[in-house]
């Protein structure tokens, strides 16, 4: 008998959780397809949220033929022999699984193709395709981002399931622990509510799952609170300064031996929330995080436990993330802002524009303008006076707005 997982594999847009903003009844896929009128695509996002399903479903849609090509194993004469079959029948669907793979000539070979409409594309990655795919393929192609999928989703999808494959009947506390041990991966979630099914109905209960389903992928405390909500706990202690309940939630997050996420996190925190406040205070957490990585549990508690306090002992600021953030939301509301042609240099012969060197100033500074004559004036960063790097940097900015 074929696997649960399998079995039940999303066959129309309503199959597919999580997602409503894409294939929802206001979707930008769904009224793409209600329109008649597909366009080549990028689908990107974490691993099982859906991508593979919705491509698929798109391709059964239309009455055209479909090829799959997987970037990291298949070769560009599989690529030629697709393209061949877009040149026959004028216009075929092709899904490319891990597109962020695929080498940068195969990617111009495609070029023409998507540029025709002779080939609709609909790409697959869970990298973030700005990065990592050609640009000019990036150009050809609208740009979708998949949601990661959440533990109300997983408690949807399990529902839906008892109810469509007739299953035994289970208790919100068994469906919502499912949710938690699978870290909300919707195959691995089937799977267990497969194996779970397997109980006779007087058998159903916490205790017995548990044990039927063995070692959680995250740890859980005693109340069963998940990991991602100790992670939470402990991000927040080390934000607000509270050395002792970082350490109590630190203590919490170790038992589930993942070394490599908290000290992603701890890494992450010294950038986001102390950052110009105590500059010093990243390569600090690197160090220890790296010899944590390096020497395991148990000893890895130790350097875990000196950038956790390092980092909740520190000023704070979190003007470096602010500006990165404001800087890219006018990115996203504003196009076709012109870099200033004097910072370009380009007519330097001609007089016409003349940067100006700043080191041949006095104090290493000059006045002129630097950004987009659209936000000539706009200003991302703020500096904070919580540590005395930055309020430096505050009386440094300020005597340069003096000078001009």
């Amino acid at each position: 008998m074929k696997p649960l997982a399998y079995r039940i594999r999303p066959k129309s847009f309503e199959d597919i959780v999580g997602q409503d903003h894409l294939v929802g009844p206001k979707g930008v896929i769904r009224k793409m397809l209600d329109a008649n009128q597909l366009c080549s695509m990028i689908l990107y996002g974490p691993a099982g949220c859906g991508k593979t399903s919705i491509a698929e479903i798109i391709a059964e849609h239309y009455a055209l033929n479909s090829y799959s090509y997987n970037a990291s194993c298949d070769n560009k004469a599989k690529l030629k022999e697709i393209a061949e079959a877009a040149r026959l029948y004028e216009n075929v669907i092709l899904i490319i699984d891990e597109i962020h793979r695929m080498k940068k000539d195969v990617q111009d070979f495609l070029l023409p193709f998507v540029e025709s409409g002779a080939l609709t594309l609909v790409g697959l990655t869970t990298e973030n395709p700005y990065r990592a795919i050609n640009p000019a393929i990036r150009s050809r192609t609208h740009i979708y981002r998949l949601n990661e999928i959440t533990k109300d989703d997983i408690l949807l999808l399990l529902k839906r399931t008892l109810a469509k494959e007739k299953m035994k009947d289970m208790s919100e506390d068994i469906l919502n622990y499912i949710a938690i041990v699978s870290s909300c991966e919707v195959r691995s979630s089937l799977n267990m509510l497969e194996i779970v099914n397997m109980l006779e109905p007087e058998e159903l209960t916490l205790e017995n799952v548990k044990a039927l389903i063995g070692k959680k992928s995250f740890a859980i405390d005693g109340e069963g609170e998940s990991y991602y909500d100790i992670t939470s706990a402990m991000i927040k202690s080390i934000r607000g300064s509270d050395p002792d309940a970082t350490v109590h939630y630190l203590a919490r997050l170790l038992k589930s031996e993942d070394i490599e996420f908290i000290a992603r996190r701890l890494m992450i925190l010294a950038y986001e929330d102390v950052g110009l406040a105590n500059p010093n205070i990243g390569p600090r957490v690197y160090a220890a995080c790296h010899t944590a990585l390096e020497v395991g549990l148990p000893e890895a508690r130790i350097p875990l436990s000196y950038a956790a306090l390092d980092l909740a002992t520190s000023p704070k600021s979190n003007s470096a993330y602010l500006a990165i953030d404001n800087a890219i939301a006018d990115l996203e509301e504003m196009t076709s802002m012109q870099i200033p042609p004097h910072i370009l240099n380009k007519e330097l012969k001609s007089g016409k524009f003349v940067y100006k060197y700043p080191h041949d100033y006095e104090g290493g500074f000059v006045k002129q303008q630097y950004l987009p004559d659209e936000i000539k004036d706009k200003i991302y960063y703020e500096p904070k006076e919580t540590g005395s790097y930055e309020r430096g940097v505050k009386e440094y900015l300020n005597r340069l707005k003096q000078q001009s």
